[in-house]
């Protein structure tokens, strides 16, 4: 198995934390302040230079105010909105 960041499926999951995001009218710097991070972080997620851990995906996805399982479920699902 290839390395994932460039896949797909993780292309998929940057869209979907992106809508979300955007969705809670957040800007990155405001996730990361929530999350404790630079905004560096948040921007490296969306732009696929980071891949998240499952505890990061879900201190992530509560960040945004959102789901976590919706939002896997829609990833697992091949939805591209937020939750």
């Amino acid at each position: 198995m290839g390395k994932t960041i460039h896949s797909p499926q993780h292309q998929k999951l940057r869209e979907l934390l992106v809508a979300a995001r955007r969705k809670a009218g957040l800007t990155q710097h405001e996730v990361a302040e929530r999350l404790g991070r630079p905004q560096s972080f948040v921007a490296k997620v969306e732009g696929g230079e980071r891949r998240l851990d499952v505890i990061e995906f879900v201190d992530l996805v509560r960040a945004l105010g959102a789901d976590p399982v919706k939002l896997l479920r829609r990833l697992i699902a091949g939805g591209h909105t937020g939750t």
